[in-house]
């Protein structure tokens, strides 16, 4: 059996995600990094421990570092070049010696997402502004056109002269001396990697969460299922056979043969790169700003201890699965841990009290490992609390049919909103199936998604930014009029009682549209104003006698409150009010949420909450383990922030946080999706006219992520508007968009009947996308 990879070392030092890491030539052993706090580094080995030491910080970009890459030594620079490119378009070349580049590259017109080495120094580059470059001795001498979208993938086959390309237009490319040779198609989704391999193959990586491995022919001869979510970055061991992935999945996977071999869980969500050292160490890149390097060899591996703090670091992390419309005591209790894995890598959900667990079987260890506790998990139907992926795709279920006996069953994927008769038969035809079946199949899928309607749209609702039917950029709202985004059908789910509900939005600002469309782009905030202070109080009053001695506020403090919900006050003592409010539980905190939401739109609140702490309590509540209604208000608060300069640059310089909490709870109900949509589109207004291209990036990146989660017709609204507000006239953020992919989901939403709103916008939108 194969040596087991574990823990050498957590190299800490860059301040943002690592977006990509390469294996350097001197110092032999070493390690060069790029990441999203525009640096790129080297980290050299340390001689009498396994760790790193940070030898060279290389600056010059004036935006993050999406790629990285090694030229070999020669005449010029005999200790080689350590190449780096950017989201400022440019390409920049460091040495050993300085920490400012020796020379820049400039010719791309998007973010070079991917470069690559050659023989006699020539470069490759790949950009999002569809194309490939190749540079030698400072110079552009070609320019490799044919893509539909941008080149997220390149690399050098240097003994045959060739050169591949990768693309979010789900195809590779083949080029010899700067014509397309061939054109490989087989993903369904955006291809993020490559590498060579011995005897004229190479392998592919893409966001349908597979690997590919193919010949220069043409033919893919295998195809590589493991991984749950995209597939950033594939790199092969020094044998150039086996190989290693990185994944949104959390995982990185070593790959020896048709399966995975081994399964490496991270505390963190993205695993952006890999890479592998000559020794056969394995590095990565991850979203918490870590670079981890991981080793087969028990003379590099970290301590016992250091071991055991990795896997606790592990264990206490949230995994954000979904246990879909399972009810808690149906998943099993840690008894079935009892059983062995059928293999590496294999998952499953355990209920420990209230909790549930998710435990992965570790083949060398042989023995389930704890890897995080499930967020999201309860409360709602499949519909609400989530989708499952299934080869790279979302559905509302993925159903397991055993066909045959002693053979494995088959995956039947579905969303509710397809007839079961089409999903049946595209079953049948996937796996050649007999046409007899296809009444079976349905009605397997109607039985088994009982209680949902299927086929079916959600029910208009009124625009709660004018109570109409249609937003109007440039009217006034009506206060009151309409249903507001908080209303909800039937009794209050937050208390159990229709006494108390969270208020609806309603827009008081207008704008003036320069546009020849009625949306956007929209320049004046959005705000969730409605409120009724009496029912508030009332509610704040009723859960005051439930929580402990300690947190009990005085009823006369409780009522001074009136007035700063009315805005006619703003005493320090009511502001202390509700500090000492927000320090009540999640199960009873959501009134005193509301009231934030309503009082920061007063300027002297909006000051005092602008704070880096109150910030960063409002956040804490946007987690899926929290109540909806803490998810919901606490966004709306940082929604109406917006409306006063310093609670606005408050919220702008938490960006990153604030989008990231957001985008976990994107599939909790519609108020949520409703009140994410809006914090995108107040982000879109302070992002307009700027030159904030990251910022307008993770905007453009955080609205194709609720789109695809096939939120509520009001929110989807929304994150339509944010998209047309930062393109409108903006050429740079165009570019951004396209390479981001965003028409897909927007093309879906084109074919909407109902609001009439939403496929309007998204036709405006896609012709700013030219689609």
């Amino acid at each position: 059996m194969a040596s087991t990879y574990k823990l050498r070392c957590n190299i800490v030092g860059h301040q943002k995600d690592v977006r990509a890491v390469a294996s350097t030539i001197f110092p032999e052993g070493g390690i060069v990094s790029g990441s999203r706090d525009v640096t790129s580094r080297i980290w050299v080995p340390n001689e009498h421990n396994p760790s790193f030491t940070e030898g060279h910080v290389m600056s010059g970009h004036s935006n993050f570092v999406a790629s990285v890459c090694v030229v070999p030594p020669d005449d010029s620079y005999p200790n080689g070049l350590i190449i780096t490119g950017s989201n400022d378009n440019t390409i920049l070349a460091f040495t050993l010696e300085s920490p400012q580049p020796v020379f820049k590259l400039t010719g791309h017109t998007g973010t070079v997402c991917a470069v690559a080495s050659g023989k006699f120094g020539f470069l490759l580059s790949g950009s999002w502004d569809k194309t490939a470059k190749v540079w030698l001795k400072q110079k552009c001498v070609m320019t490799l056109e044919g893509h539909e979208a941008a080149v997220w993938a390149v690399a050098v086959i240097s003994e045959h002269g060739m050169m591949l390309t990768g693309s979010a237009d789900k195809s590779i490319k083949l080029w010899k001396a700067g014509k397309c040779e061939k054109t490989f198609h087989g993903h369904e989704d955006c291809v993020r990697g490559l590498a060579v391999m011995n005897g004229g193959e190479f392998l592919s990586c893409s966001n349908d969460a597979t690997v590919k491995r193919w010949l220069l022919t043409g033919d893919c001869v295998a195809t590589y299922y493991g991984h749950a979510n995209y597939v950033y970055s594939v790199a092969l061991l020094p044998n150039g056979q086996d190989f290693v992935t990185s994944s949104e999945d959390r995982t990185v996977k070593v790959w020896r043969g048709p399966e995975s071999a081994q399964t490496i869980p991270h505390p963190t969500q993205s695993v952006w790169s890999v890479c592998t050292l000559p020794n056969g160490d394995i590095v990565t890149g991850a979203s918490d700003g870590i670079i981890r390097v991981f080793t087969s060899a028990p003379e590099r591996m970290a301590s016992a201890d250091e071991l055991q703090a990795y896997e606790e670091q592990v264990s206490a992390s949230t995994v954000p699965a979904q246990v879909g419309d399972i009810k808690t005591e149906d998943i099993p209790g840690p008894e079935v841990l009892i059983n062995p894995g059928r293999k590496d890598g294999q998952q499953k959900m355990v209920r420990q009290g209230d909790k549930i667990e998710l435990y992965q079987w570790d083949a060398a260890k042989t023995s389930w490992t704890k890897i995080g506790d499930v967020v999201g998990s309860s409360g709602g139907s499949q519909q609400t609390s989530g989708k499952t992926l299934y080869e790279g795709k979302e559905y509302d279920y993925v159903f397991s049919v055993d066909i045959q006996e002693g053979m494995p069953p088959l995956k039947l994927p579905y969303n509710v909103s397809e007839d079961p008769w089409f999903a049946a038969q595209r079953f049948l035809d996937k796996h050649e199936l007999s046409q007899m079946f296809l009444d079976q199949v349905a009605k397997f899928i109607t039985d088994n998604t009982k209680g949902v309607t299927l086929g079916t749209e959600q029910p208009a609702y009124s625009d709660p930014f004018t109570g109409e039917g249609r937003y109007v950029p440039g009217s006034t709202a009506a206060p009151g009029a309409g249903a507001g985004v908080g209303d909800t059908h039937g009794a209050d789910p937050f208390t159990g009682s229709g006494s108390y509900k969270p208020a609806g939005s309603s827009s008081s600002s207008s704008s003036t549209s320069t546009s020849s469309n009625s949306f956007f782009p929209l320049t004046s905030f959005l705000t969730f104003d409605q409120a009724n202070p009496t029912q508030i109080i009332g509610k704040i009053k009723e859960l005051n006698g439930t929580v402990s001695d300690s947190l009990k506020v005085p009823d006369s403090r409780i009522d001074d409150l009136s007035s700063l919900i009315s805005g006619q006050s703003a005493s320090q003592q009511q502001l202390q009010t509700v500090q000492s409010l927000l320090a009540w539980p999640s199960n009873v905190v959501f009134p005193a949420l509301d009231v934030v939401r309503i009082c920061v739109k007063h300027p002297l609140v909006n000051q005092a909450f602008s704070n880096q702490a109150t910030i960063q309590q409002l956040i804490s509540f946007i987690t899926p383990d929290n109540p909806p209604a803490c998810q919901m208000l606490a966004l709306r608060s940082l929604t109406n922030l917006f409306s006063q300069s310093q609670g606005r640059k408050a919220v702008c310089e938490n960006r990153d946080t604030v989008l990231g909490s957001a985008l976990s709870c994107r599939k909790t109900n519609k108020n949520v999706q409703i009140a994410i949509g809006t914090v995108i589109l107040n982000y879109a207004i302070a992002l307009r006219g700027t030159e904030d291209i990251e910022g307008k990036s993770q905007c453009l990146s955080a609205a194709r992520n609720v789109l695809e989660a096939s939120p509520d017709h009001e929110a989807s609204f929304r994150v339509l508007v944010s998209i047309g507000t930062i393109l409108s006239g903006d050429e740079e953020a165009f570019a951004l968009a396209q390479s981001l992919g965003l028409q897909d989901p927007i093309v879906k939403l084109g074919r909407v009947t109902e609001p009439k709103k939403v496929p309007e916008c998204a036709q405006l939108v896609l012709n700013i996308l030219r689609v």
